[in-house]
């Protein structure tokens, strides 16, 4: 069976870590979000995909290129213009014609246990949808159900709001039955053509739709910046250890720590698992990296830094002095000495984000900075939670951030100064003959 992934959406509420790169390319313990998508796809014996892309779609061809370092072969399909998701599976229909194949969005955190429990179910229905049981059913698209069979689809309904309920997961098995859906779906209020209202048109034409139950530990809809931490925890988890870089004397490892071809870990650096240190990454002396934290290639984590539950991408550096906590780093970012990011509020309550000029509640007890590629922090800074520095940035010396910094500013701090006259004694040192 062949595969489509979509991947050619823009993915705004991942600002600022998609503004540089597709929001499909963002990495998870040295491997790209598609790339964990091809993956689980290969395992459960899928050999050709194709991809549809858009936004910077030549991104996503440099990385995944033939799409032999996944075990699968690829095919690029481009989408002039992004206008939704059914619009973007019509770009496939030569790919795959009339023959069956699964359908995957490209910003999906699947493991092969989803994707088998999709082929499973295929066995025995011609379309399959699959589902998941989420706690809070109002972000997402919620499945009517009769038995097995889905009977409607109904998008982002407030009446769901804080209910439990099965959810449209983003992944299917469908025919070419499909594309003739598509060619009778209008537009949404969004301007967009969306394959949910296609999926409600068959449905609606007497072509049934049975649904598969994903576990909810094996899917995971990652849309806005905090997600990419709850896949990171949950890929670390799995964590196999190793150690093919070089680890000197006098380091403390306990549980699982991946360390890659090229890495130091230098003397009196301690090291808790799951941790993942990629590719020419470098820590210590001295520095401690706690559970859950991803060092993408060629990280700097230097003397006496703390690192926690974060994700800090290729080449940047955090290299004396500094704390970073539950947060993410874009590519290329350096921290001065002595930069804290604050992930905790006060009150102990849920820390909220600005998505898209909407305040969200992330969830979380514990979040802290999240930084676009190519920013930068003088001495002494300081990051309250929740707060994003856009790409290029730079945050001056002594700084308090507690807002977000668009991309491209400079943010400096303005200190007045009094100086006054003291009276100050001198004694000569008298010099005594030998």
């Amino acid at each position: 069976m062949k595969a489509v992934v979509l991947a050619a959406g823009e993915g705004s509420r991942m600002w600022p870590l998609a503004e540089t790169r597709p929001k499909h390319l963002l990495p998870i313990a040295g491997k790209p979000i598609l790339g964990h998508i091809l993956t689980a796809l290969s395992q459960n014996g899928v050999s050709e995909v194709a991809i549809v892309v858009g936004f910077q779609e030549e991104a996503i061809r440099r990385a995944m290129g033939t799409g032999k370092d996944y075990g699968v072969r690829l095919k690029y399909i481009q989408q002039p213009k992004w206008t939704g998701t059914a619009s973007a599976l019509r770009t496939a229909y030569k790919a795959v014609g009339r023959e069956r194949f699964i359908a995957v969005y490209g910003d999906l955190m699947i493991t092969s246990v989803a994707v088998r429990a999709l082929i499973d179910k295929a066995r025995d229905c011609p379309r399959v949808m699959g589902v998941v049981k989420m706690p809070d059913a109002s972000l997402y698209g919620v499945i009517e159900l009769h038995g097995d069979r889905a009977t409607s689809i109904v998008e982002k309904p407030r009446r769901m709001r804080g209910k439990p309920e099965w959810i449209n997961a983003g992944m299917y098995v469908l025919d070419g039955d499909v594309f003739q859906a598509i060619d009778k779906t209008g537009s949404s209020k969004r301007a967009e053509y969306e394959l949910t209202t296609s999926l409600q048109l068959l449905i609606k034409s007497g072509k049934a739709i049975n649904v598969a139950v994903i576990p909810e530990s094996d899917w995971l809809d990652v849309g806005r910046p905090w997600d990419l931490l709850t896949a990171n925890e949950r890929v670390l988890a799995k964590l196999r250890p190793m150690t093919l870089g070089t680890v000197e004397t006098g380091v403390t490892m306990k549980g699982p720590v991946f360390v890659d071809q090229g890495a130091l870990i230098k003397s009196g650096s301690y090291l808790e698992g799951p941790v993942y240190c990629g590719k020419g990454v470098k820590i210590g002396p001295h520095a401690r990296i706690r559970p859950f934290t991803s060092l993408e290639a060629n990280v700097v984590v230097g003397l006496g830094c703390d690192v926690k539950n974060s994700i800090i991408m290729n080449g940047s550096k955090v290299p004396h002095l500094s704390y970073v906590g539950d947060s993410i780093l874009g590519e290329h970012c350096n921290l001065g000495a002595g930069t804290m990011t604050a992930n905790v509020r006060f009150d102990k309550r849920t820390i909220r984000m600005s998505i898209k000029n909407q305040l969200v509640d992330s969830r979380r007890e514990k979040l802290g900075v999240i930084m676009g590629d190519h920013a930068e922090t003088g001495i002494n800074v300081s990051l309250k939670p929740g707060v994003r520095i856009g790409s290029g940035s730079w945050v001056g010396p002594g700084a308090i951030v507690s807002e977000d910094l668009p991309t491209g500013k400079v943010l400096l701090v303005k200190q007045g100064h009094i100086t006054k006259t003291r009276a100050v004694e001198f004694k000569k040192t008298v010099k005594h003959a030998a």
